[in-house]
């Protein structure tokens, strides 16, 4: 009896060693290098704003912050991988639209689940889709084209490379601008029918676009920029709620006549489900003031980023609502995965 009380005792004390470490350690959180993951090659938006929070992390908290590249099959493989990492705060990710939203539509059988999988500590950033055309052609403003679409159904084109965000902009915006008739409950709705041109990078359809081959399509408020400040496209909408500042005189969808039109792009950084709420606590907090420095938020804006400040509640509210609205445009439009 007596052996079997000092067993017992001794295994008590084992573990109560082994949790005092393991809190210790979260209280410590980093005292190693933190990796993350982001779902992409180098060289896109997605690695810069990685990269950024990233060295802003490092900065704050005092160890390296180090960037992973695992792209493929638009961001799910690398998002995959980091919903199965070891959840100690040392594996992050940087969650996205494309891999945490539309993905979801795309494949309802993925490897991970975007609410249930992750906890979304801050969003990063936002930016718009402008809607954009060859100034070759008559169209002048949004109404024009909506009209001119719905008058002559089929005889637009427009450019696409699927699945990203300008695609999903053009299928909302297809499916937000029709008419229905028929009584309530019984109603049949015919969307704007514009013909979809398929590319397989932004690159080759921006040539043919400026040289006058496609008509127009939605585009990054970034890359959008240098071409429309030059004359060589023009700018009829944008797909944000707001109106960009780069974009001062460019209408918004939602106040053209459909209001909560919204179409972004955007990142934020998240952590694999189980998580302690110390470290993610300390991650948000660092992250978030990062985000509302004056130096980064010029930086960001410079380019027609919008830098929200949310936080985990908010991010993660967020999350759900663009899942909910890309599997339902996804559903509608009969998109499947290439």
């Amino acid at each position: 009896m007596i052996r079997r009380n000092l067993i017992r005792l001794a295994a008590l004390a084992a573990l109560g060693t082994a949790l005092t470490m393991a809190a210790h350690a979260q209280t410590d959180y980093p005292n190693k290098p933190v990796k993350v993951i982001v779902p992409f090659p180098a060289g896109g938006t997605s690695d810069i704003m990685g990269r950024m929070i990233a060295d802003e992390l490092s900065k704050a908290l005092k160890q390296p912050f180090v960037v992973e590249n695992i792209g493929g099959a638009g961001g799910v493989i690398g998002a995959e991988r980091a919903a199965k990492a070891t959840p100690d705060g040392y594996t992050l990710v940087l969650t996205g639209v494309g891999s945490n939203a539309v993905a979801h539509g795309l494949n309802p059988k993925l490897g991970y689940d975007s609410n249930k999988d992750f906890i979304h500590i801050t969003q990063i950033h936002s930016g718009p889709n402008v809607l954009v055309v060859h100034p070759g052609t008559s169209l002048k403003t949004f109404k024009e084209l909506v009209d001119y679409g719905k008058a002559n159904p089929g005889k637009l084109n427009y450019g696409y490379t699927h699945a990203a965000s300008g695609h999903m902009a053009m299928e909302l915006l297809k499916q937000t601008v029709g008419t229905c008739t028929g009584a309530k409950g019984n109603q049949s709705c015919k969307g704007l029918y514009m013909v979809g041109i398929p590319y397989r990078g932004g690159g080759p359809m921006m040539t043919d676009i400026l040289g006058g081959q496609i008509p127009m399509m939605f585009i990054n408020q970034d890359v959008a920029l240098p071409h429309v400040k030059a004359g060589k496209l023009r700018a009829l909408a944008v797909s944000s709620l707001e109106r960009n500042p780069l974009y001062p005189d460019v209408p918004t969808i939602a106040e053209s006549g459909y209001p909560g039109f919204s179409a972004l792009s955007w990142s934020g950084l998240s952590a694999p489900k189980g998580t302690p709420k110390v470290i993610v606590d300390k991650l948000e907090a660092a992250a978030v003031k990062a985000m509302q420095s004056p130096a980064i938020k010029a930086r960001m804006e410079s380019q027609g980023f919008v830098v929200p400040a949310l936080g985990a509640a908010d991010y993660t509210q967020f999350v759900q609502k663009e899942v909910d609205r890309w599997t339902r445009v996804i559903n509608i439009a009969g998109i499947k995965a290439e």
